[in-house]
């Protein structure tokens, strides 16, 4: 009989301590422990370093993590957990810390010891703004394994010249390489969500492709602001004097393609043209 084995069902937890997904907080509690197991295996190998979890709730997946030898630090905001994750606590002594924070507060990048790796079920309101805030230092990382709506993981790992491409996909995929793993279902969650849900795994890259996040950030949202027109008028908010064709020039980009159809690289090429145009 394996620790988790000794613990009782999540379903009989959430009952004994009254525990009601709070909408607010973007609740959603996934309680098969098959998929939980799934994604664990998923992560990799967690015997070393830190794994880090974002809104363990009554704990479905902090249990598949610790049972797969993960030392866990897990972030709850939810002070209603604090009881339940005490309970597991006890089962996986000096192997489960909690947090009691918002996540959106805490600097992952910190905690623990490395490698440190982020293994969450990403509440839907705030997942993208956390992505985001943990790729400004990604070399912190060795991986993260996110469940998102499947609509924001298609976003994700969106390649170029399909619908889903897009400044999200730029941003994660200029620092990682992005790989969608599996979909689930909405009843496998309590309250079902009324969208599904996809784990992604995202690896940052040993050498980030050059370009400075601020100038990147303005040209995508510049592009993609205006995502029908040709680049030559899209890129006008972006390029230095408003001069977009000569910056397509610059980087050897057709001025009438349309942003959805540039790769990660040529946006990058087109960051560090208006940075050079600034500094000439």
């Amino acid at each position: 009989m394996t620790e988790t084995d000794t613990l009782p069902p999540l379903r009989e937890v959430i009952a004994r301590y009254g525990l009601m997904a709070d909408k607010s907080l973007g609740q959603h509690f996934l309680l098969d422990l098959n998929l939980t197991a799934r994604i664990a295996r998923a992560a990799g190998d967690l015997a070393t370093g830190t794994t880090i979890e974002i809104g363990p709730g009554p704990g479905g997946l902090t249990r598949a993590l610790l049972a797969a030898g993960a030392t866990v630090i897990a972030v709850e905001k939810d002070r209603r957990c604090r009881a339940i994750l005490a309970d597991i606590a006890t089962v996986y002594p000096e192997q489960l810390t909690v947090i009691e924070a918002d996540a959106l507060t805490v600097d992952a990048a910190t905690l623990g010891e490395a490698p440190r790796r982020i293994v969450a079920n990403l509440p839907y309101n705030i997942g993208t703004e956390l992505l985001l805030r943990w790729l400004q230092k990604p070399g912190a990382f060795e991986s993260f394994t996110l469940m998102f709506q499947t609509e924001v993981a298609a976003r994700i790992t969106a390649p170029p010249d399909t619908g889903a491409y897009g400044r999200l996909s730029i941003m994660v995929q200029w620092l990682c390489e992005t790989e969608l793993l599996f979909h689930i279902n909405p009843r496998a969650f309590t309250p079902p969500p009324q969208v599904q849900s996809t784990v992604v795994r995202l690896t940052p890259r040993a050498k980030p492709i050059a370009a400075r996040r601020e100038t990147l950030e303005r040209v995508t949202a510049s592009a993609f602001g205006q995502r029908r027109k040709m680049l030559r008028q899209s890129l006008r908010a972006a390029a230095v004097d408003g001069d977009a064709e000569g910056l397509c020039r610059a980087t050897g980009i057709d001025p009438t393609a349309r942003a959805e159809t540039l790769t990660v690289e040529q946006f990058c090429a087109l960051a560090n043209a208006v940075d050079c145009a600034k500094a000439g």
